[in-house]
């Protein structure tokens, strides 16, 4: 696995929609900040672009995109903000140019997409905060991201009893990112395979009946056969049916890997949630579960 440069003081960073749109004006505390840790900002051409809820057309967005990709001034893609759109204009994008000139692609949700894609490349990605309202998260969440860039990243540890948690230690590349988008892309060049990886998964505003059912789709195509590890992040505002499901988010998980042995940590501060740590996805990273607390060190 190919890990890109790590950033330093005077590097660019690109800032593009992938997926909905965005406003300069709502970019300005993310800009703020990559200027507070020395860098520069491009902003590409889709910033303030309108397709309908969409930065651009699938066209401008893909175009935007490969022009970062393949800018050799650019050490770093940061992904304006999520929604829906990146999986339309994935497949215009040429990314033979991020295998010979590896950079960050930084994002998480939508563009899990990007991370599956460029991961069955061979170079690592950051699941990390978007440009879209990184101020109202928490400084580990900003914390975690430069530390990443930097190269100054360290393991993440958490004191959790989480009654579902399974105890037990793996090591693996780390991989995964959005439930629904990993069950949309099944079947698609951008599918990962996940045997003998450690798998994260978080989902936002989703029905339990859809997390069942999606959770229930990645096992029949074989997510869970061989995986080393599964570190489920933020299951955020899910809903429920007049007639009840009968068990939460996290309980259809467990019950969905409760045939398997490999270990198991709900709640890890990832995800749709206010605390969203950076991770280097495609890295080799240990997990170790205790029924006390949770680490995820990577050894990038």
């Amino acid at each position: 696995m190919i890990i890109p440069p790590y950033l330093k003081e005077g590097d660019t960073v690109a800032i593009v929609c992938t997926a909905r749109k965005i406003s300069k004006k709502e970019l300005d505390p993310a800009i703020k900040l990559l200027t507070h840790w020395g860098l520069k900002v491009k902003l590409g051409d889709t910033v303030g672009k309108e397709d309908h809820q969409f930065g651009g057309t699938d066209v401008q967005r893909a175009e935007d995109f490969q022009e970062m990709l393949d800018d050799k001034e650019v050490q770093a893609i940061w992904c304006a903000r999520g929604g829906y759109g990146t999986v339309r204009m994935i497949d215009e994008v040429n990314f033979s140019s991020i295998e010979t000139n590896p950079k960050w692609i930084i994002g998480y949700s939508d563009p899990t997409v990007l991370h599956c894609h460029i991961h069955n490349l061979g170079v690592a990605t950051i699941h990390g905060q978007m440009c879209l309202e990184i101020e109202n998260k928490t400084e580990a969440t900003r914390d975690t991201l430069k530390n990443i860039l930097f190269g100054n990243y360290d393991a993440i540890k958490f004191a959790s009893d989480f009654n579902l948690n399974r105890t037990g230690h793996a090591k693996g590349q780390l991989i995964g990112g959005n439930l629904s988008v990993l069950s949309s892309i099944l079947g698609s060049k951008s599918t990962i395979k996940t045997e003998g990886k450690i798998l994260f998964l978080e989902d936002l505003d989703e029905y339990l009946y859809h997390i069942d059912r999606m959770v229930h789709n990645i096992k029949r195509n074989g997510f869970f056969k061989n995986l080393a590890g599964l570190v489920i992040g933020g299951l955020t505002d899910m809903h429920d049916n007049t007639s009840p499901f009968g068990q939460s988010a996290e309980e259809i998980i467990a019950n969905a890997v409760k045939e398997f042995n490999f270990p198991v940590c709900f709640n890890f501060p990832a995800g749709h949630s206010k605390d969203n740590r950076a991770l280097i996805f495609g890295a080799e990273t240990e997990l170790i579960v205790t029924k006390d607390n949770v680490v995820l060190k990577t050894e990038a």
